[in-house]
């Protein structure tokens, strides 16, 4: 294809992508009433754990409208994630080898459900975080949170969770890339191990221990199964090159 011709492809797979962000965006419109609903949970949690006045502040005349907006289109992104992950996909694979293919594949039916997982988790620890920060305030103020802030606080929290589940996956691309090979990766199992402890004792600052570990768990278990892909494709790759040796030894 020319140079032209990648351009017209490129804006096919782009007016695509768009149109499905758009029509999830509105589907998003109708849910949104119920998606915030869920989200202010911690919040009602407040009130009864804390005894005090907890409530949600919506300081401008168009703040409940662009928080509406904003959380549509969020779940739009989600709801059509396949439409526009298939027009990356289909712009992308033609210019890809059979094996780059396979670990682009591989690597985005491993990462997004991994992702989902993190989030769902970040989801779960959501009413202790909450619970927490703000218990630090004087138990006879209320407390008057400003939605827009609250919806950023909990998708950052979601989606650094989220990434944290990834990172195993990228520890792989590194080894089969020969970035990094599985023993300096299990070499670093207690260095690894500590972090893990130490981002969900942030994550979890609450006093539920529990919560703490079932998100640590699920990281260290993943932390080890990237070890134990890498292991494998290492030694395959020493079988490989132990064979050629000998085949060019004759």
């Amino acid at each position: 294809m020319s140079l032209g011709q990648h351009l017209l492809e490129l804006r096919k797979r782009l007016f695509w992508a768009a149109a499905g962000i758009a029509v999830g965006t509105v589907i998003g419109w109708f849910l949104s009433d119920f998606v915030w609903d869920s989200l202010r949970e911690p919040i009602y949690a407040i009130v009864e754990a804390q005894n005090r006045n907890a409530q949600l502040n919506y300081p401008d005349i168009t703040s409940a409208f662009d928080l509406k907006l904003k959380i549509s289109f969020y779940v739009g992104l989600i709801v059509s994630s396949p439409v526009w992950l298939y027009q990356i996909f289909a712009f992308l694979t033609p210019g890809l080898t059979r094996k780059e293919k396979q670990y682009t594949f591989g690597f985005l039916f491993t990462a997004i459900p991994l992702f989902l997982a993190g989030c769902a988790a970040g989801w779960y620890v959501l009413p202790n975080v909450v619970g927490l920060m703000t218990s630090f305030a004087p138990k006879e103020d209320a407390a008057l949170i400003v939605a827009q802030n609250y919806l950023d606080f909990v998708l950052k929290l979601m989606i650094a969770i989220g990434v944290a589940f990834v990172l195993p996956v990228f520890i792989v691309l590194l080894n089969l890339a020969g970035v990094i090979s599985a023993a300096s990766i299990i070499k670093s199992w207690r260095v690894a191990i500590l972090v893990i402890v130490l981002f969900t004792a942030i994550a979890t600052p609450a006093a539920d221990v529990v919560s703490m570990f079932l998100l640590a768990i699920p990281m260290v278990v993943l932390y080890f199964a990237a070890y134990g892909i890498a292991f494998l494709h290492d030694r395959r790759a020493a079988r490989r090159a132990r064979a050629l040796d000998q085949e060019l030894a004759l």
